[in-house]
Formats: C-alpha cells, structure tokens, sequence
C-alpha cells in the first residue's frame, strides 16, 4: 500500500525520474544493451578479443563513476568509449589513483567512430528496454491537468530522447531535462532550476517523482519543491542508489507509479 500526504497534494508540474521510476533498469537489461552495442562496435571498429570490449566498458564504467559522482558530474559516454577503444588499440589504462591521458587517448579513434558507437548504445537500449506498459497511460491522464518533464540523471540524452519517441510520450512530456545538458547531476539545485525554467512553474508549484533517495528526495526538497518517493526498485539494479536519511522528509511514498493520482488533488 503507498502513503500520501494529507490533505492530497495540489501542484501545477511534476517531473519524473527516468532510470526505475518511469523505466525499470535491471542489470541483465544493461548487460544485454552493452553486449549488443558491443557486437556492433566490433563489426565496424575492431577486431578485438572476445570479451575484451566488455571487460574494459565495465572497468571505466567504474572508474568514472568513482570520478565523477561525488563531483556532482555526470559520466561522460563519449569519453568511456574513447578510452575503451584506446585500451583495445594497446594504451595502457592508469592506476585508479591516476587521471587518464584523454588527449592521448582520442588519438586512437575517430569522432565518428564514437559517435557511431553512443548511437549503437541509444538504439540497443530502445530495443532492448521496454517501456512499463502502464506509463504511457499514466502520463496522458496527468497530461491533462498537469505540465510534464523528466528531470533525471543520465550521461547521454540521446539516448532518453529517443527512448520518449519510440514510447510514444512526446506529446505527455513539455520537457525533457538530463544532467548531460545541464552539466551537473542531482542532488545539485541546477538540474531542478533548469526544469522550473523548462516548464514555466516555480518551485513550490512543483513536484518532483524519484526513486534515489540522495538524488530525488533530499536534491528535490533542497530545491523547494514537493517530492514523491518511489520505494522499490529492481533489486538487482546497477544503478546508484542511496538509504533514507533524515535530511528530507518526502510528501509522498509510493510502492507503485501508478498509485501517484491518487495523492493528487488536481492542478494549483
């Protein structure tokens, strides 16, 4: 059973986390993604060792998240697969303690190879990551009292602008706010004030919907706006994930997306 607050919240904007809060990310989803962007790259930039290709992505993978998070950045794609291909072409990579050589590193592909391989990456996951068939649904109702967007953490765009088209939400959703544009991943205030911006709302006619605690809950109350807490997740998500704190305190906690309606008195 989800908890609201009482009485029902009125706003006039909610955005929505995208990773396991309008999509489930399971790791044997990333996985399947990577290998299939994997097979692509192979066929056009390599030959490489079995393996090897999704041994080193899973390494760097690593690597810039320990980099970049607790920066507030978010991890660059491009930059992941330049330094793979560099490792596949036979630079050694740093010690965790070292930064990596980039411009080296960039000597050892070509931009189109890159970009070939991000739009490899943003097409297997549209492939391979189904939409919740009850979103679409969702998002339409709401569309109807409410300005919509998608404020969430994800290192390319691309890849979500693609995956809002091909799930037929486009016309539900007025923005569609990703720290790779921004330049700064949540909690920080400067991917919410861009979705203010974005939808036209101040802060305390907004809602914000997420499932990290860190990222979602406290950045969205630091920010001023109302926030609804979606509690469960895949379990074996490889996405970050944080524990409850006593920082913030969400309006609303939800077990289901589809139980948010009911927590809503209607627009501000």
């Amino acid at each position: 059973m989800s908890e609201r607050a009482t009485p029902r919240l009125s706003v006039a904007a909610i955005t929505f986390d995208f990773g396991n809060t309008l999509v489930p990310i399971r790791r044997e989803d990333l996985v399947a993604v990577v290998g299939e962007m994997t097979e692509q790259v192979r066929g056009r930039s390599g030959p490489f060792p079995a393996g090897a290709f999704e041994t080193a992505w899973a390494e760097e993978r690593s690597r810039q998240f320990a980099e970049e998070v607790p920066r507030l950045r978010e991890v660059d794609l491009a930059t992941r697969v330049v330094r793979v291909l560099a490792r596949l072409r036979g630079l050694a990579p740093p010690d965790r303690a070292d930064p990596w050589d980039d411009v080296a590193a960039a000597r050892l592909s070509s931009p189109d190879e890159v970009a070939a391989a991000l739009a490899d990456y943003s097409a297997a996951f549209v492939a391979m990551v189904p939409p919740p068939p009850d979103v679409g649904p969702l998002l339409d109702r709401l569309a109807t009292a409410y300005r919509l967007g998608i404020c969430s953490n994800w290192p390319l765009a691309a890849t979500i602008d693609r995956y809002v088209e091909a799930a037929g939400w486009s016309a539900s959703l007025a923005a569609v706010v990703v720290s790779q544009r921004v330049g700064t991943i949540k909690p920080d205030a400067r991917i919410f004030r861009a979705a203010e911006a974005a939808l036209g709302t101040s802060p305390g006619r907004m809602l914000h919907v997420g499932d990290d605690w860190a990222a979602d809950v406290i950045g969205a109350a630091r920010a001023g706006w109302r926030v609804a807490w979606l509690r469960n997740r895949p379990a074996d998500s490889p996405l970050p994930a944080s524990e409850p704190t006593d920082e913030a305190e969400p309006d609303i906690v939800l077990d289901r997306l589809a139980d948010l309606e009911t927590a809503l008195a209607g627009p501000a």
